[in-house]
């Protein structure tokens, strides 16, 4: 592959209105991007030889900026809103002209490379990124190339990230001087401000989500999944907390990818969008999770860590920069990894949520009609803060497990979910991650070793004779035993000392279900709306 400027080189620009540039490196390895790094003051090499890097101001994504292009093709397709912000494709031509003739006397770093492991549903990449780290987290998120193939190709979608060019609001249209900009018509991303990584992997991420079920009939989820010895896949979807990177990290099972897949019509299966994994490392431990620790080595990144003093150890209890600290790292860091990332169409689905109410069973089982309303609920529930003396649990709701990331309406991906389900003999199991025995501050944390039993009992199929017998208010089926699992945990009711502050609370918690699925109901069909918990009925009990 090329590896300098050249007319080559700049050739593959000029689609992207980029003529002229200081230098240009292209496609550059692991190695060559850490040594450009180094030598361009951007990071420092940790004592496993992980490079690390801040992102500086920005420590993680910023929704309130992130805007998708209205225009004829997206006018009647996208989900307008707090999401999906609308901006003026003339300002968006603007902005991308600015960024061309910010960029004329830089070095910039350029990476062909591919979102989809399916080659059916492979999404060609070009991005153009004024930072070596940057370049070099794509090549570790994104899918890479065979060494020597020919990737002149013509992109399906780019990339221009200049975290050192700032908008100005007044003129270009964007709320604040960092941007992230989908323009679906144009197949461009605009990134400027900001030095988060993360909004390269998730802006692709968008694209794949309107895509995919808009153009190919194929489902996009903000899951993890694995395989077993039998090829039996399964996903696992829940928001930051709920353990679905801890979970679906099981020895006995190939992991086929951490955060984004597709699901492909008939029998096709499953497929990741991505080559690589970017998890979380704030209070990391060899023992909590060995093959996150492991992955840590030459050639991955950690974002806003830092050093044991006197060291270049990385302190993952250092929360000094951010809560948020990261690694990205090739999947093929991971001894289990499959690759290519493809699986068969999966047999179980779990919707994991840590529930610090207290009120969800630790394993229940839910038809099409309770799995269609809880995956648009998107149910967690965070601990608030306990260093300001709130111990009150905070709900959180986001459709779909990951509302931020969708540009078409949430019934678009809940009701495809639903025709999965009538398709294949498919399970779906809701898991309760969070709280047993009374609310944050009475009950405690259902125990990890538990949560996996039960886990195992459903993917080995050990609960297919099991009575369920349904919950009153919710309406999802608990099973009456789980084999390695103490019957007493099962109902959440018989956990608490007080039943009736029990029942209270649990019909709080429907309502505040139904409170937020008021913004979607206009839209939902019956069968969706049939899996709403019984709040009035609970009231008048």
């Amino acid at each position: 592959m090329e590896t300098s400027t050249s007319a080559a080189a700049l050739d593959r620009l000029q689609p992207l209105g980029i003529t002229q540039a200081q230098e240009v490196r292209l496609n550059l390895t692991p190695a060559e991007l850490v040594e450009e790094a180094l030598q361009n003051g951007e990071g420092t090499l940790t004592d496993t030889g992980a490079l690390m890097a801040d992102t500086g101001k920005f420590t993680g994504r910023s929704p309130k900026d992130r805007f998708v292009v209205r225009d004829a093709n997206t006018e009647d397709s996208v989900w307008w809103g707090d999401i999906n912000i609308p901006f003026d494709a003339d300002k968006f031509d603007q902005l991308h002209q600015k960024m061309v003739a910010y960029l004329a006397d830089k070095k910039i770093y350029v990476r062909d490379a591919y979102a989809g492991a399916h080659p059916d549903y492979q999404l060609k990449l070009r991005v153009v990124n004024e930072l070596a780290w940057h370049n070099l987290f794509c090549y570790n998120m994104f899918l890479r190339p065979e060494p020597g193939a020919d990737t002149s190709w013509a992109p399906d979608f780019s990339i221009i990230c200049a975290p050192g060019f700032e908008a100005d609001p007044a003129v270009d249209g964007t709320r604040q001087p960092n941007f992230a900009i989908l323009n679906f018509t144009k197949k461009m991303i605009l990134i400027g401000g900001t030095g988060y990584a993360g909004e390269m992997k998730k802006g692709i991420f968008g694209v794949l989500n309107y895509l995919l079920p808009h153009e190919k009939n194929t489902l996009s989820m903000h899951c993890s999944a694995n395989v077993g010895a039998e090829g039996d896949a399964a996903i696992f979807f829940g928001l930051s907390g709920t353990g679905k990177t801890t979970l679906s990290a099981d020895p006995n099972r190939g992991l086929i990818g951490d955060d984004e897949h597709g699901w492909m019509p008939g029998q096709a299966g499953i497929f990741n969008f991505e080559g690589g994994c970017y998890a979380k490392v704030i209070d990391l431990s060899q023992e909590k999770e060995p093959q996150i620790w492991d992955a840590i080595r030459f050639g991955a990144i950690v974002e806003n860590t830092r050093f044991i003093p006197g060291t270049h150890t990385v302190d993952y209890a250092n929360k000094s920069v951010t809560e948020n600290t990261r690694t990205a790292y090739p999947i093929n860091f991971i001894d289990n990894a499959i690759e290519p990332s493809v699986a068969g169409v999966p047999k179980n689905i779990f919707f994991l949520t840590a529930d610090a109410f207290g009120v969800l069973p630790p394993i229940s089982r839910l038809d099409k009609s309770h799995a269609m309303y809880h995956f648009m609920s998107g149910y967690t529930a965070k601990v608030a803060g306990t260093e300001m003396g709130i111990t009150e649990p905070q709900t959180t709701f986001s459709a779909c497990f990951g509302a931020v990331f969708l540009p078409l309406h949430p019934t678009k991906y809940a009701e495809m979910l639903g025709k999965k389900m009538e398709e294949h003999e498919v399970n779906v199991w809701l898991i309760n991650t969070g709280w047993s025995g009374g609310s944050y501050g009475v009950g405690s944390r259902m125990k990890l070793p538990y949560t996996r039993a039960m886990i195992t009992a459903a993917l080995e199929g050990k609960l297919s004779d099991v009575e369920f017998t349904k919950h009153p208010i919710f309406g999802v089926e608990v099973p009456a035993a789980v084999p390695g699992v103490p019957t007493e945990i099962l109902d959440p009711r018989n956990t608490w000392a007080d039943q009736e502050a029990y029942d209270k609370t649990a019909a709080s918690l429907a309502e505040k279900f139904v409170n937020n699925f008021k913004k979607y109901a206009d839209f939902a069909n019956e069968e969706i709306l049939a899996g709403a918990p019984k709040v009035a009925a609970e009231a008048n009990a």
